[in-house]
């Protein structure tokens, strides 16, 4: 048995519907579906972040770049993997749907067609000349990215998705599910981080490399064997065709006014003036110009057609309203990405400087310390879930305990202390070189326990608890339902652009610190100041959270009313 919504959006004669194809599930069972797609994701994560989590050492230690080159180039493929999900979102709400997306995405990973994905990265690390390498091996990174695009915006969805929005308990599940699912791949990063890495600086690279492809096979079978369990969107058209209508519908009647002009406003596309049957978003007084979209003037009233172009419904032009109020959050939180590619980058360098030995006979390699990130969150998670939430909850009466703005701000004002903690470690890294003569001798270890560093890497891991889960259940939450893809998308892509600012402001760091004097990231860390740089993130964040409150305080969340006002 299945059921179906019909979206309240203009239609048109070319225009399809929305339907939601509902499983008639307990609870039980969408937690059921739910969890085999958190599974995969698990997977997924596992793979990814064991191909990356290192990446900067192979290409300083391997490839022989620098370490700013280095720091760029890992900073600009992930730019790009955590944009490409964009065009995939699309693909995904336009043409293909949510679940054939991912599909195809997890093949692109698994597949070696003449070379592609992660199976390539095995070829490109061990069979393939070292002149050939940068090449393969970039070629097949980008592949992984190419994958990444299609994979990433679809599965959160989908597994948000499992859960019915107009069900309290199920409202209620749905935030605890993406507590749960940032805590399952943090544990996937975690582990992946800790084996795969370690393999990699201590077996090799091939089989380094072979082991995320192994787990990659692995999610698509899991994904494979829930099929039956799934609930599916039917695709709707183009979701980004109606939010373009209302801006040029707008435009076109930008001399009427709301108050005075035309014969009305349009509630659907089935007839001028009739009241919608279904749902609609509660009206706002932000960006009252797109109402203009909404009114019906004398050419609209005189056709026999609708014109979409011209005239939209005011649901319409609401959905619209929200993907404008979600661009200044989306803005300011770009520098906290920014804080967040520091792990994989300079805080693995710093690492690689230091004490790694524990015990008798282990080291920890470098970029397996950001499995202490890991770790938090997969115990702060719980303690937020089944402690924080329940307590706040009483408190605000809102069933995810603090808003989503509140938890993303929180979590940014931890990603400015993450800052300050690392510059003040690396100082102190620094003076201890110097008391032991080792500021010209970078590859000598300096006589401090990578015990030092574990305070950024647990506090980066709280900021995370707090600004990524907001971030991901903020742009699924306000997104348009048609566009929930695209809400996915859009978190990843701030992290993304983050990547891509971070490259840029390395460059700025190189060329100023340079001219004024010794680079503060030069190759030798010990002569380097890469806690001045911390510094300089720290007080842009800073800056950034205070932006970032004056724009959520000015932010407007989605309402949805049973019917329109009459």
């Amino acid at each position: 048995m299945t059921s179906s919504l019909t979206s309240p959006f203009l239609n048109s004669d070319n225009q399809e519907h929305m339907e939601v194809s509902v499983q008639q599930q307990s609870s039980r069972g969408r937690w059921r579906s739910a969890i085999f797609i958190i599974g995969v994701e698990v997977a997924e994560r596992f793979a990814f972040y064991g191909m990356s989590g290192n990446l900067i050492t192979y290409l300083t230690n391997v490839l022989h770049q620098s370490t700013a080159t280095a720091a760029k180039n890992v900073n600009i493929w992930t730019g790009v993997s955590t944009l490409l999900p964009l065009l995939g979102a699309f693909i995904a709400d336009t043409y293909l749907g949510r679940f054939k997306t991912i599909l195809v995405a997890s093949l692109i990973y698994v597949l070696d067609c003449k070379s592609q994905g992660l199976v390539m990265l095995v070829i490109s690390v061990s069979v393939v000349p070292l002149r050939f390498r940068y090449v393969t091996f970039y070629f097949s990174l980008y592949m992984v990215a190419v994958g990444e695009g299609g994979h990433k915006p679809c599965v959160q969805t989908f597994g948000a998705d499992q859960f019915d929005q107009d069900k309290p308990e199920d409202k209620k599940a749905k935030s605890s599910f993406f507590n749960w699912w940032y805590c399952g791949i943090c544990g996937a990063a975690a582990a992946a981080m800790f084996i795969v890495i370690y393999v990699q600086d201590n077996v090799g690279w091939a089989l380094g490399f072979g082991i995320p492809a192994a787990a990659m096979v692995l999610a698509l079978v899991l994904f494979v064997l829930g099929r039956r369990l799934y609930r599916h969107h039917v695709l709707s058209g183009s979701p980004l065709t109606r939010v373009a209508q209302v801006f040029v519908a707008a435009c076109r009647k930008r001399r009427l006014t709301v108050s005075q002009d035309g014969h009305g406003e349009c509630w659907d596309g089935e007839g001028m003036g009739v009241q919608p049957k279904g749902r609609t978003l509660t009206r706002t007084k932000q960006f009252k110009f797109l109402d203009k979209a909404a009114l019906i003037d004398d050419l609209d009233a005189s056709s026999t057609t609708i014109n979409n172009w011209r005239l939209c419904s005011i649901n319409q032009v609401e959905e619209a309203k929200i993907l404008f109020r979600l661009i200044p959050i989306w803005l300011s939180c770009s520098v906290y990405a920014i804080v967040f590619a520091q792990m994989g980058t300079f805080f693995t360098k710093q690492g690689s400087t230091v004490v790694t030995k524990i015990g008798s006979h282990f080291h920890i390699p470098p970029s397996s310390l950001q499995v202490f990130t890991g770790i938090v969150v997969v115990i702060v998670v719980p303690i937020y879930d089944r402690i924080l939430v329940p307590v706040t909850r009483n408190i605000t009466g809102l069933p995810s305990g603090i808003t989503m703005l509140q938890r993303i701000g929180v979590g940014m004002f931890f990603s400015t202390v993450t800052m300050i903690v690392a510059a003040l470690v690396e100082a102190r890294r620094i003076s201890i070189a110097r008391e032991h003569g080792l500021l010209d001798e970078p590859k000598t270890t300096v006589p401090m326990s990578v015990w030092w560093l574990l305070p950024q890497y647990v506090i980066a891991g709280v900021s995370d608890v707090f600004a990524i889960v907001g971030l991901q259940e903020l742009f699924y939450d306000q997104m348009p339902e048609e566009m929930r893809s695209m809400g996915a998308a859009a978190y990843l892509s701030v992290l993304g652009v983050g990547s891509l600012l971070s490259s840029v402001v390395i460059s700025i760091v190189q060329l100023i610190s340079t001219r004024c004097g010794e680079s503060w990231l030069g190759d030798n860390l010990n002569r380097a100041h890469l806690d001045y740089y911390y510094w300089v993130l720290a007080g842009l964040n800073t800056l950034a959270l205070c932006v970032y409150v004056g724009v959520a305080r000015c932010f407007v969340y989605k309402k949805i009313d049973g019917l329109a006002p009459t």
